[in-house]
């Protein structure tokens, strides 16, 4: 759990307890304040919160066998699963569009449509994918958890009781999830990365999506915080629609003891911060 004034991974250890890593963070200054750069800001912090939190969470969980997961191999997890977006998110529908602009002229010819194949298939690769790890017993595991931070999020931001019973009443999807954020980014990407010409080789086309991934990233956020304030705006739930709708496949429905320690960790982000109920972010 995340609030502008800090964070907190709670981890149940392996004899039941639940453990907590909480941390204070320090404000960014103004500048990094400002639409679509606090996007970018808040992506380089996810991904550095979640090093973290992998690392404390495998501490934890490996604990009784006093084999504690090593920074290095962290490292090599993440920069693994970079390199791997990188080739089925980037490299992958790229040279799809690529292909298919050799074989027909329309494709060669219009911009429009040349971005317009390339995020056809990289949503359907993401699809693809988040639908193929779902069916691991432990990543449906993680999925559940993904429900409870929801349910309680929910719960906290209707001012109730923080309980199990009443987390367990709201639904587990909820419009600011990563979920939502990522298709967004895809959508988006279509009309971002025609600002690179097409007569760019593929490698240069390449490298400039990757330079664009920062703008991409700060306009997807303002985009999901803007559906997320005006949820009852009816051109924004369109928008909002299919992030719900594909967390469909990202969250599963909690057990109690799930449920209790996404609320062990939201308690922990409220006690550091010890602001207004609007202030709590979810995933």
């Amino acid at each position: 759990m995340k609030s502008p004034f800090g964070w907190s991974v709670a981890v149940r250890d392996p004899k039941g307890a639940i453990q907590f890593k909480t941390v204070r963070t320090k404000q960014p200054r103004p500048f990094f304040k400002l639409p679509v750069v606090r996007g970018v800001v808040a992506l380089g912090q996810a991904l550095r919160i979640g090093v973290k939190a992998i690392e404390y969470s495998g501490s934890v969980a490996y604990e009784e066998q006093d084999k504690p997961m090593s920074s290095w191999s962290v490292a090599l997890s993440i920069g693994l699963a970079i390199v791997l977006a990188i080739g089925l998110f980037k490299f992958l529908p790229l040279l799809a569009a690529t292909f298919l602009s050799t074989v027909s002229p329309q494709v060669a010819s219009s911009s429009f449509l040349f971005n317009l194949v390339d995020g056809v298939v990289r949503v359907a690769v993401f699809l693809f994918y988040v639908f193929a790890i779902g069916l691991w017993k432990e990543m449906r595991r993680i999925y559940e958890y993904h429900g409870a931070e929801h349910k309680v999020i929910y719960a906290y931001e209707a001012g109730d009781e923080l309980s199990v019973e009443n987390a367990l009443k709201y639904r587990p999807f909820h419009p600011r999830c990563g979920t939502s954020f990522l298709l967004i980014v895809m959508v988006i990407s279509i009309l971002i990365f025609m600002l690179i010409p097409q007569q760019w080789s593929f490698l240069e086309k390449l490298l400039a999506r990757l330079a664009l991934l920062p703008l991409l990233a700060g306009v997807a956020y303002e985009t999901l915080k803007l559906s997320a304030r005006m949820k009852n705006n009816a051109l924004l739930g369109i928008i909002a629609a299919p992030g719900l709708l594909l967390q469909r496949l990202t969250v599963r429905e909690p057990d109690t003891s799930q449920i209790e320690v996404a609320l062990a960790a939201l308690q922990q982000v409220i006690e550091i911060e010890g602001r207004p109920q609007e202030t709590a972010e979810t995933c």
